[in-house]
């Protein structure tokens, strides 16, 4: 699979020569040693990509050509993770795989047990998920947004078709609950310290669904990937 790297003014022209620069073009060269003849991806971010080869490389730029461009649709799923702040680089860990995992948008709650911050780390965790979008070579980097109160945690179940809450004292499974279906799917990951009581009962109460994840308990940093992958697979989108 081609290598990807996110601009902001994507060419999207076949046969228009564009010079690309910055600090992943700096990658490109120095890291990755992208020579003349090279062909890899550029993307908007937004689903917008183009083919590209190189036919000049210098220290510090790469001048490309388009050879074809398109558009990648988003799926007709859309996934937001809502996330418990993890301690220290974990709340990095959760971005990132939630991001390979598929997430169309991350919300960082602060949960009664949160021990970790993020409310001046947004925007390095929105860079996050662009670093972790290149690296699964996704067109569409997702949001991530925050940081939100249980309140607002409930508004995302109220604008969800599906909304799962994972804890282990549910009693029901994943393939037990979910069905293909779903347009609108909320995951609301807890915290390492677990979600309180009155946290599980205020999303119940709001329409979420109590469903255990299976017997191995994950970090919450990990769980959001697990998640998504098996929600992926019993809505039948994988």
């Amino acid at each position: 699979m081609l290598t990807l790297f996110f601009v902001d003014d994507l060419p999207a022209a076949a046969g228009l020569i564009y010079e690309f620069d910055g600090d992943d073009a700096h990658h490109a060269i120095k890291v990755l040693r992208i020579s003349v003849g090279d062909i890899f991806n550029l993307s908007d971010g937004k689903g917008a990509w183009s083919r590209v080869v190189a036919e000049d490389v210098t220290k510090k730029s790469i001048r490309v050509r388009v050879l074809d461009s398109g558009f990648q649709n988003e799926l007709a799923t859309h996934f937001t993770i809502v996330q418990a702040i993890p301690k220290g680089d974990r709340i990095k860990e959760s971005i990132e795989m939630s991001t390979e995992g598929g997430a169309d948008r991350i919300v960082m709650w602060k949960a009664t047990r949160s021990i970790g911050r993020a409310d001046e780390k947004i925007e390095k965790l929105q860079n996050t998920a662009r670093e972790a979008s290149k690296q699964s070579r996704r067109f569409r980097i997702p949001a991530v947004v925050g940081v939100a109160s249980t309140d607002s945690v409930v508004d995302e179940i109220a604008k969800a078709d599906l909304a799962l809450v994972f804890h282990e004292s549910a009693v029901q499974t994943i393939s037990q609950l979910v069905t293909p279906g779903a347009r609108k799917v909320a995951i609301i990951i807890g915290p390492e310290g677990g979600l309180t009581d009155e946290e599980l009962e205020t999303f119940a109460a709001a329409g979420a669904k109590v469903v255990l994840m299976g017997r191995p308990i994950l970090r919450s940093a990990h769980a959001g990937l697990a998640a998504l992958a098996a929600v992926n697979t019993a809505l039948s989108v994988w």
